[in-house]
């Protein structure tokens, strides 16, 4: 089954520090939780889909994820397109935000270590442009 070119990108913060999760697939890069859309769902849900399985956070209880209205089209890197049907090469990134109160240990499944970082290190340790503009877009409204 194909990929849809939808996919969510979550910035989970606190009010000085951005958590950064270091992939699986490739050490070097690290970056906020994403994932694409399933059929049917709608942006909130695959984020909060995302957040669960990616970090074993819940939305709920205090917890609110908040869609900033800012998303992205980005091309698809050609090693990834075999995913995506046949002809598609570009993917729409909508923007969320998870702010918790203090950073704290989430829960591992699809990465191989997480990292606090103040904003400025945050920005220039992620691994794709869309994920340091969200990180840049974050520092501009604290």
């Amino acid at each position: 089954m194909h990929k849809h070119p939808e996919s969510v990108l979550i910035l989970i913060h606190t009010r000085d520090r951005v958590l950064l999760l270091q992939r699986k697939d490739n050490p070097d890069f690290w970056q906020s939780v994403t994932g694409s859309l399933e059929a049917g769902e709608s942006r909130l849900q695959a984020a909060t889909r995302e957040l669960e399985e990616e970090t074993g956070l819940v939305v709920g209880n205090g917890l609110q994820l908040v869609e900033t209205g800012h998303r992205v089209r980005f091309e698809i890197y050609p090693h990834w397109r075999h995913r995506y049907r046949p002809g598609v090469t570009h993917n729409w990134e909508y923007e969320f935000r998870l702010c918790l109160p203090e950073p704290q240990a989430v829960r591992l499944t699809e990465h191989l270590d997480q990292c606090w970082l103040p904003f400025e290190e945050a920005r220039a340790r992620a691994g794709s442009w869309t994920n340091r503009d969200a990180i840049g877009r974050l520092i501009n409204t604290e």
